[in-house]
């Protein structure tokens, strides 16, 4: 498989590998620690989807400066490092159990990521420019993307076992620990980078950094200050009177503007030969938010279903692994029937005062009578993270099955374009909702658990569809741009993961108002179908573009 391939793909593969077991393992039990009673910070659904969601709405915005301060000033080697390091720190902080330190951990990893994610991505495409790997490019970012998942299929595995037999501040510890593996494995392949990692510098025409704080960064910060600020109508389920349901989410959308405004602008200014190449590519980013908006789903509202629709008890053979690797608590039933098992809020005026008052759902409240284990018995249930580790699990099985595909149309001369395959991409993960539509008819909306293949196929089938458009973005994104700020553009591609990463917080901070759980996901298979069929319109217009480029 490597030896097609530049030398340096290896380490930058391992790097990315490592870095994603540090932050899936974060992710995968960031929400269920904030949710927890007795050793997190006791939040309610709400107010963690909507603290997930600014995470890693804000994780993905920050590549924007990200990229240009490699592209002008660091290059990519020291940009890489950097990121790391302020990466690994923050997941060793979040094992800090007091809320401050929390937000100062939540910071290193969000500005860590914007000088790590970008760069590497972009260090990957700069190795492909050559001749001789130039139609190798998109099979090279879907290998690197299996070794993004290799890290977030195994990540989770040892979350689970370390938060049940030493807590919480041992998950996030390990985290740390692998995202300074990677940094190491980065530094490894150094020999290999050459000149690739270098700075490009600022270009003629290109705007001064000065320029960029004064007209960029400084009116982000004004205006995610006034969307903070800003207040709407109070309502039963807007209590703070939030413009958009939450003071984060007002604060999050106003500093996006000036960030957008500066990607326009880029167009408008463009050299006439970049133009449409810059144009299909921001088309591309605007369309793709909304995909991201409900993948990302999987940490939060998915993860929610994992802990309280799906049936998560096992016997035999598995219950024995399972408890001897630590990736599963038992519970006494008749113990667990009176004890804290999960928690939920509702929120009470009482003489005016707003009180939080809680009450504690059982694992078993909603298991059908006839499957109700007998009083006292001990009985066994994995970990809810684990349900993190299906998707990566089916990256790393389809990936190979996806390259061969195209691998074998390329030698046909039936490849299908970029755009192509990311519409594709659309279409296949709007399909993926469905199964969960009939995941809650089969549960009776909630009322009895179902199987964990419900999560299995869902996850299945936009895993096909997050390998036709993911990886796709990312070499798209290296084909098209102007050389001179190919990482700027690359910090675009996660400007707009990160809207739509805060799409999908906004979303999931939605699903206890659903009475119904089918209509929570009709409204997310809407919006992928919208995606869908936007995507197919606009393509005819972006082939064009990659024909006139000569890439495909």
């Amino acid at each position: 498989m490597w030896k097609s391939h530049p030398k340096a793909l290896p380490y930058l593969f391992l790097s990315e590998m490592w870095e994603r077991f540090g932050y899936y393992l974060m992710i995968g039990i960031f929400t269920l620690y904030l949710k927890d009673v007795e050793s997190g910070f006791a939040l309610t659904e709400k107010e963690a989807s909507d603290l997930y969601g600014t995470f890693i709405a804000l994780v993905f915005l920050t590549p924007f400066i990200g990229g240009l301060v490699a592209d002008r000033y660091w290059g990519y080697k020291k940009s890489i490092i950097i990121g790391g390091l302020m990466m690994g720190i923050g997941y060793l902080l979040m094992g800090i159990h007091n809320i401050t330190m929390l937000y100062v951990a939540m910071t290193l990893v969000i500005i860590g990521n914007g000088f790590f994610k970008p760069n590497i991505s972009t260090l990957l495409g700069n190795f492909y420019s050559e001749e001789q790997y130039k139609d190798k490019k998109d099979e090279g970012y879907n290998i690197f993307y299996m070794g993004i998942n290799v890290g977030a299929f195994i990540c989770n595995f040892f979350g689970a076992a370390l938060q049940i037999l030493l807590g919480w501040q041992y998950a996030f510890m390990a985290a740390g620990v692998g995202m300074f593996i990677g940094v190491i494995v980065f530094l490894l392949g150094t020999k290999h980078y050459g000149n690739k990692t270098d700075k490009k510098g600022t270009q003629e025409g290109d705007m001064p950094f000065y320029k960029i704080v004064l007209f960029i960064l400084l009116p982000s910060a004004v205006f995610g200050i006034i969307g903070w600020l800003l207040k709407g109508v109070a309502s039963d389920t807007n209590l703070n009177s939030s413009v958009f349901g939450s003071d984060s989410t007002d604060a999050f959308i106003f500093a996006c503007i000036p960030v957008i405004f500066f990607y326009g602008s880029l167009y408008f200014k463009a050299k006439a030969e970049d133009k449409r190449p810059i144009g299909a590519l921001l088309t591309i980013f605007s369309v793709v938010i909304l995909f991201w908006a409900v993948f990302k789903l999987n940490g939060s509202a998915l993860t929610t279903w994992a802990d309280r629709y799906t049936d998560r008890e096992i016997s035999g053979t598995t219950k024995s692994v399972f408890n001897n690797l630590k990736l599963a608590k038992e519970i006494d039933y008749k113990k667990d029937s009176t004890e804290l098992y999960d928690a939920a809020f509702r929120i009470q005026k009482e003489n005016g005062v707003v009180q939080k008052t809680v009450d504690y759902p059982i694992y078993f409240r909603n298991v059908a009578q006839e499957k109700l284990p007998k009083e006292e018995a001990k009985v066994s249930i994995w970990a809810t993270n684990l349900s993190q580790s299906i998707n990566p699990g089916w990256v790393i099985i389809l990936t190979p099955l996806v390259v061969a595909l195209f691998t074998f149309l390329r030698g046909r001369k039936k490849e299908p374009s970029t755009p192509t395959k990311i519409a594709f991409g659309l279409l296949i993960s709007a399909l993926s909702v469905l199964v969960m539509i009939a995941a809650v008819n089969m549960g009776a909306n909630g009322t009895e658990k179902v199987s964990v293949w419900w999560l299995v196929a869902n996850y299945g089938i936009i895993t096909i569809g997050e390998l036709f458009l993911s990886p796709m973005g990312l070499s798209v994104v290296s084909k098209l741009s102007p050389t001179n700020i190919t990482s700027l553009m690359m910090g675009g591609w996660f400007l707009s993961t990160s809207i739509g990463n805060k799409l999908s917080g906004v979303l999931a901070s939605l699903w206890d108002t659903y009475d119904n759980k089918q209509d929570f996901f009709w409204i997310n298979f809407g919006l992928l179908m919208f995606a869908t069929l936007l995507m197919f319109v606009l393509l005819k217009q972006l082939n064009g573009v990659m024909k006139e480029k000569g890439i495909n």
